[in-house]
Formats: C-alpha cells, structure tokens, sequence
C-alpha cells in the first residue's frame, strides 16, 4: 500500500537557498568541479523546431551534476563536522559524488546502495575510496540502512536532494548555462528528488525575468508531476523506468521549490526516452545516460511545447553501463 501524500508546510518552504546561496556556492567548489561546455546539434533542432542548448554535465567530474551539490556540501561542513565523516544513500550518482568530495577533503564516505544497483555506478563510488552498505532496492530499506550507518559512526548526513547547500549546488549548473547562453526563452531539466530542479529555478528565476522554467520525468514515474499539481508531495508507488536516476520521490523542501519557481513539469514515455538517448548518442557524439535524454524525450512527445524558442537543456549525467545498453537488450 502506498504511503499518504505528506503536506507542504511553511517551515520547509523557508528552509531553500537563494540566488546568493548559489552565487557563493560557485565560488566554493570552483576547482574541484568543471564548467562544463554547452553544446549545440543543428539536426535536434530540426527535429524539434526550436534552438536547443545543451549544458553537458555528463562531462562533469564524477560523470554527473551531482558533484556540484556534494563538493558544496561538503566543503560547507564546519571541521568538527568534517571529521566524523559523511554519509548517504543513493543509487550511483550522488553516491560517487559525495565520495568524490570528501576525498577532496580527506574525511571517510559511507554510501548507502541498493543491491541491484549498476556496477559501473558501485565501481565509481569505490573508486574514490568510500564505503559501500549494500540494502535491499527500495526506500524503506535504505533509510534504515543509512540510519544504521549514522548511528553506528556518527557521520554527518547528506542528502541526495533534500538539503540546501546540495541545491545550492546543483544550482550553479544553471548559472553557468545562462550566462553562456544568456538569451535562453526556456530552462529544463529532469526532475527525480527535484534538487537540481530546484536549483536551477530558483537560479534562474532570481536572475532572469520572464525565463520559464520547466522539469521533465517519465511517464512511469510521474510523481513530481502529480505533486506539482496537488500541491502535497505523492509518494512513488513501484515502478519500473529505463531512467533509474529519476525514481524518487520529491521532498517537502523540493516541491515547496517546484511549484514557487517551476513553470510546467513534462512527461516522456518509455520508448521515447530510449529515442531521445540514441539521438544524442548518434547525433551530438556524447554519451548520456538515460536520465539525461528525458527533457529532449518531452520535446519530441510534445509534452512540453518549445517550438520557435531558445532552450537551455541540462544533461544530467554519463553513467551508462556499455556492457548492457538499453538497445541491445
């Protein structure tokens, strides 16, 4: 049975970052993460019927986005804090993101990882050194895991998306994308916790008047989209979607976020996603993980109408398992 949708109060509405939360944001991790290239694909234009810009950060340090929310996090620890060391759950991106920066700060990582998780996604967590707790793959199992983990050693948590200096973060990827293309008529990207959606509307809204910003999921897994229209965050019942990055459920402090500053939430069918993924393979010569095509998936389901304008789409990350590509399955 699925949980009861948990309201939105005040308290969590307050507790977000604004633009100079941001702003200070970008110089703190400044060094330990890349500014990554915007790139352009004429033939995807076509396709759509709009100018499309793409904020590549599946080029990013640890493959993902995810390190602009972790490094902040991180180096916003006081050292007290510092020293007993950081914990989370994750499926494979944050979890390599904050193993990546504590690294950087020579503190231990523990992350919290579904059994089932992607290899490639496990290896780029144990590369940098931290330590992984293996859980069953569902919620539930991973709080208890990571609760089990704090209790145990006293580390600091840090959230994936529920945690200010972490949107903070993600934020500073939209920063960099609207002073690079500063005549964008649309922001978007994906929405999974709604971290990085959070941060690049706030970034954007605070900083360029009349810019919309609009988030994409899939279809299976359209939580955000029913929460952006109930106003209460609707928990993920079970699902299955090729973007595994994106099968979370919004917090509190994220929805109160998304309905302030997000203008539209899209949503991408399956086969789509799988379309739109190739295309950016083929078309623009990067690889990207299925998460990171579904704001062009939206675009050609037409779920989200851009035609004639100048978007700004961020691409979320690069983690792709190239032994089990989802079109060789």
């Amino acid at each position: 049975m699925a949980a009861s949708p948990i309201a939105v109060n005040a308290r969590d509405a307050l507790a977000l970052p604004d633009l100079a939360a941001i702003r200070a944001a970008r110089e703190r991790i400044a060094g330990l993460v890349h500014r990554t290239p915007v790139l352009t694909c004429a033939g995807l234009d076509a396709e759509i019927g709009a100018r499309l810009a793409f904020k590549c950060e599946n080029l990013q340090k640890v493959g993902a986005f995810k390190a602009r929310g972790a490094v902040n996090a991180v180096l916003s620890l006081s050292d007290a804090e510092a020293r007993r060391g950081v914990v989370t759950h994750s499926s494979g991106n944050h979890g390599a993101a904050l193993a990546y920066a504590a690294l950087r700060r020579g503190i231990p990582a523990w992350i919290v990882m579904p059994e089932n998780a992607a290899k490639p996604k496990q290896e780029n967590v144990r590369r940098f050194g931290a330590t992984i707790r293996l859980c069953a793959p569902n919620v539930a199992a991973r709080e208890t895991a990571c609760a089990d983990v704090l209790h145990e050693t006293g580390a600091v948590l840090v959230h994936p998306f529920d945690d200010a200096r972490v949107i903070a973060g993600q934020g500073t990827a939209a920063l960099e994308l609207i002073e690079e293309v500063p005549d964008l008529d649309i922001v978007i990207a994906p929405v999974g916790g709604g971290g990085l959606l959070s941060g690049t509307a706030i970034a954007v809204k605070s900083s360029r008047h009349g810019v919309r910003v609009y988030g994409a999921e899939p279809a299976n897994a359209d939580d955000a989209a029913r929460s952006f229209r109930s106003g209460r965050v609707e928990p993920l019942p079970p699902t299955t979607t090729i973007a595994d990055g994106l099968r979370t459920t919004l917090s509190a402090r994220t929805l109160a976020a998304i309905r302030t500053h997000v203008d539209a939430i899209g949503l991408a069918h399956e086969a789509t996603i799988l379309r739109a993924m190739r295309l950016i393979w083929e078309r623009m010569k990067i690889i990207v993980e299925p998460s990171s095509a579904v704001p062009l998936a939206c675009l050609l389901d037409g779920t989200l109408d851009v035609r004639g304008q100048r978007v700004g789409i961020i691409l979320t990350g690069g983690n792709v398992d190239l032994d089990r590509l989802p079109w060789q399955t």
